[in-house]
């Protein structure tokens, strides 16, 4: 794994663990909070309904005392009077007194009369508990009691929240009750809001923990592009550096062999010619080994003069690219007989050197492959600049061949190849058996000139 990515996951991962751990914390503490405060909003619903239920409690006994102190009335009389005025007391849609006595016998239900006068000690409601049973006993000391019973305006069996207390003379259990099953649509109600605001909350929190993953992530590539385009930039330069150093030395060689050896060589050859007319015409053993040495100085000299001149065209140094590919081009138009077309669009200002020479190189590669390999009859150049790019097209109508991968390339492919990326080039090879060979380069110009250039043609 490269170290950027090391270093970028060493930044990320940290983050991620403790934005995970901030986050499981604060979710199990806002749900243990959402709880309390459930627990708390039921428990202060409840406190009120039995503030409600102890009111209304008193106000019946108010309404009771004037008969309970009547000591002129029958008792039996009294009875029926406290039973009349319990039965009109309601409040709300479902509130309502009822009367058993010790024994568990209904003496009034305002809602459900078919219960009066029923014995219902061992009545259980749906849940399977003891309802009049458990409310006799909690009456003795008079407090709250739940239970599940007929709700009238639902007509179902529904939580209720009962107080009772004892009638003393004559041991009656009076009560009243509301339903709270509007608490429990209350609780649910707001555990359902907090539910949502606490995911809102963890997805507020894995939203901003996934925008600073991102921000990381992005201010990371922004930096990684950024080194990686001044690394570019040096390998670039590097590139050309390495490519004019190869230049300057092929000069270098070029001008040594023409000024140094070629000349002794040309000199050597001169004190020869004149070693022979000193002999002069007399028949002389030494005449025909001076003739032999002669013919190898001169092949020695033109092998001198064409190693010279492939590591360093004097013509491209001179003139520039397009008299040196003219140049080579009528060459190989005097010794293969090709038909050559030439369309050469280059900028008024010289290009650089590195791109120069690598341009005549794989001309000049190409031009020796398509005489060595191709058979070909006519061949086609074209130099064109475009976008800040230069390209060049070197088309033939040889017998073309199947395109080789990287390892099959010959040595002259290969080393088109290296010069071309060495410049930040692309090297396309197009071919087909029968169908020729197109071989197109394109070198990063922009970079070098800076500036948008007259073209002059050459064809």
């Amino acid at each position: 794994m490269p170290l950027k990515i090391k270093v970028l996951a060493m930044a990320i991962i940290p983050l991620i663990f403790v934005t995970a751990t901030i986050t499981y914390v604060n979710l199990k503490q806002a749900r243990e909070l959402a709880a309390t405060q459930i627990q708390t909003f039921e428990e202060n619903l409840l406190a009120s309904k039995r503030s409600e239920l102890q009111n209304y409690m008193d106000l019946a006994m108010t309404s009771l005392s004037p008969v309970l102190s009547a000591t002129w009335m029958h008792e039996l009389e009294a009875q029926q009077e406290v039973l009349r005025i319990l039965r009109g007391l309601t409040f709300g849609d479902n509130g309502y007194f009822f009367v058993y006595d010790a024994q568990g016998v209904n003496l009034m239900h305002p809602t459900l009369p078919e219960l009066e006068g029923k014995a219902l000690y061992n009545l259980r409601d749906v849940a399977g508990d003891y309802v009049i049973r458990d409310l006799l006993s909690v009456a003795k000391e008079g407090g709250y009691h739940r239970y599940m019973w007929h709700k009238p305006t639902d007509g179902g069996a529904v939580d209720k929240l009962a107080f009772v207390v004892t009638l003393p003379r004559w041991g009656w259990m009076i009560g009243t009750g509301l339903y709270v099953d509007d608490i429990a649509a209350d609780v649910t109600k707001a555990r359902e809001e907090v539910t949502h605001n606490i995911h809102s909350a963890f997805f507020s929190v894995i939203l901003v923990a996934a925008l600073s993953i991102v921000i990381i992530v992005t201010v990371g590539v922004a930096f990684n592009l950024h080194e990686s385009r001044i690394a570019s930039r040096r390998i670039r330069q590097l590139a050309h550096k390495s490519v004019q150093f190869q230049v300057n030395q092929r000069r270098h060689f070029a001008r040594e062999l023409h000024d140094g050896i070629n000349q002794l060589m040309v000199s050597a050859k001169f004190r020869m010619e004149l070693a022979m007319r000193k002999l002069g015409q007399a028949a002389n053993p030494a005449h025909q080994e001076i003739d032999k040495a002669l013919e190898i100085l001169n092949l020695a000299i033109q092998e001198v003069r064409r190693v010279s001149h492939d590591l360093r065209p004097s013509l491209l140094d001179d003139m520039g690219l397009a008299s040196a590919l003219n140049s080579l081009l009528l060459e190989y138009r005097e010794r293969t007989g090709w038909v050559i077309k030439t369309n050469m669009q280059l900028p008024d200002e010289r290009l650089p050197e590195d791109i120069e020479i690598t341009l005549y190189r794989t001309i000049q590669e190409a031009l020796h492959n398509a005489e060595k390999h191709a058979e070909a009859t006519a061949v086609n150049l074209r130099i064109w600049e475009k976008e800040g790019d230069i390209y060049t097209c070197v088309a033939d109508n040889g017998c073309g061949f199947i395109t080789p991968v990287a390892e099959e390339c010959g040595i002259g492919l290969l080393n088109m190849t290296d010069r071309i990326e060495l410049l930040s080039g692309e090297l396309t090879i197009k071919s087909e058996q029968g169908n020729g060979t197109t071989i197109l380069v394109r070198l990063p110009l922009e970079q070098y000139l800076g500036r948008e250039h007259d073209r002059r043609v050459v064809s």
